[in-house]
């Protein structure tokens, strides 16, 4: 959001240029320099910022606003989903579930496995919270088996990111749903249809390629792979049982919000407003972090210090990519202050497109210049919105449009994207081999994506 009673006065060419120029500078930084992410991440966002004509009064509050605002929806998830992860790693609990899964599936078939199972779990849950809540089993599987880290991960990753991108109830595909007027349902019914052909090329093939590409060790951000464990692990039961937990009431949150706004339920009532607030994301993960302290912790005869400390050393290995991340939210937020992608947007929608070739290419360049999918994806929907309301669209073309859009609104995620710095921290890439496969994983996603849309489309 602009500074309040400041208006951007540049035009779409130098404000494209200052966000090239940024970029540039600060993979320059961080390559080539080795400049720490975090800072390099500060000194662009500030340079950014007062290139872009932002007052010298505001660039501090633009700034702060954007790194808070990121964090606001990072740093609990990250924090309470490591809490999880730990007690799950050090109960013995991610090896049980790896053990078993490989069993089951066989070695060969472990990243297919991870990847159906994150499907299933990223229905509906965002991807920052599934991603992290599924770490310590893609570790525990990871150093079960054998191989590069990226074998596992990416198959896991790609898989929260077309559920999160395509698929209701994720907040992105429902906003765009009510701004284009396509039917929820069938936003849903196509979304799954694109999506999971969409995953098994883009995330589980191109993972098991790129994992043979660069090997990469399973990281230490969740604890030590030598680590001792109990001689009394849970068995499987309870640690899907744990798994779940967070996932049935966060669904449960978005189950009762889809029948809010369909007026089966009245969202004023005490009732709805409990339940929904213990299916919020936050309050979902932090019940699931105490259950776990008490079923992995004193129920197994964990000392109580014992447990503190195992919670507490869960945070200081994540609080960098944290960091890192907020920062990477503070870039997108000084691009999106800055009036760079509404100025390319302006231009975009002169064009003369199709609308549905338009909507992709519009998100896209969202994307690029800011960061966020979800606010390319909804800002698009909005840009697009009287085309759509104009045109004499079937409800299958209108869904189509929507996923066009969620398509483009995946592209290319780089340095101003959070959830680039999140899969780079986690996974234990650096900034390079982060662009060489999550960028292009996400791209791949984007291109197939948009081919299955127009499919929709041309045949609706």
């Amino acid at each position: 959001m602009a500074p309040e009673g400041w208006e951007q006065t540049l035009t779409a060419g130098p404000l494209l240029a200052i966000a090239a120029a940024a970029i540039a500078v600060l993979l320059v930084l961080i390559i080539w320099l080795r400049v720490h992410a975090f800072l390099a991440l500060i000194v662009v966002s500030l340079l950014t910022a007062v290139a872009a004509g932002i007052p010298a009064n505001q660039v501090v509050n633009v700034l702060t606003g954007g790194f808070g605002t990121t964090l606001g929806s990072v740093a609990l998830l990250v924090g309470l989903g490591a809490m999880l992860g730990r007690m799950v790693e050090t109960s013995g609990g991610a090896k049980v579930m790896a053990d078993s899964m490989v069993r089951r599936f066989g070695e060969d078939r472990a990243p297919l496995a991870l990847g159906v199972a994150s499907l299933l779990f990223g229905f509906p849950i965002f991807f920052d919270a599934g991603l992290v809540v599924m770490l310590p089993i893609v570790f525990a599987v990871a150093r079960r088996v054998g191989g590069s880290m990226l074998l596992y991960g990416l198959p896991v990753a790609g898989a929260f990111s077309v559920m999160h991108v395509f698929v209701p109830p994720h907040p992105g595909p429902v906003a765009a749903s009510e701004l284009l007027g396509a039917d929820p349902g069938l936003v849903i019914l196509l979304g799954l249809v694109l999506a999971i052909p969409t995953w098994y090329v883009t995330s589980y093939l191109f993972g098991v390629w790129a994992g043979k590409r660069w090997v990469l060790p399973v990281p230490e951000i969740l604890g030590r792979a030598d680590e001792d464990h109990p001689d009394n692990p849970p068995s499987l039961g309870t640690v899907v049982g744990l798994l779940l937990l967070p996932l049935v009431l966060i669904f449960l949150n978005t189950g009762l919000d889809t029948l809010r706004a369909a007026g089966v339920v009245d969202g004023d009532a005490t009732w709805v407003a409990v339940l929904r607030t213990l299916g919020s994301t936050p309050v979902a993960l932090l019940i699931a972090v105490l259950v776990a302290a008490w079923v992995l912790g004193r129920r197994r005869g964990r000392e109580k210090t014992v447990i503190e400390k195992l919670l507490d050393s869960a945070l200081g290995p994540v609080a960098s990519v944290i960091l890192i991340t907020g920062a990477g939210g503070m870039f997108g937020g000084v691009l999106r202050a800055s009036g760079i992608g509404d100025a390319l947007a302006d231009v975009l929608g002169d064009v003369g497109l199709p609308i549905i070739a338009a909507g992709f290419i519009i998100s896209t360049i969202l994307r690029v210049a800011q960061g966020s999918a979800t606010v390319a994806l909804i800002t698009t929907a909005g840009l697009i919105q009287p085309a759509v309301a104009a045109g004499d669209f079937s409800a299958i073309q209108s869904a189509a449009i929507v996923l066009a859009v969620a398509a483009g609104s995946v592209m290319i995620s780089h340095v101003n994207d959070s959830g680039f710095w999140l899969v780079g921290r986690f996974f234990g890439m650096d900034v390079r081999t982060t662009l060489k496969t999550w960028t292009v994983l996400e791209t791949l996603i984007g291109l197939m994506g948009f081919a299955i849309a127009v499919v929709f489309f041309l045949i609706g």
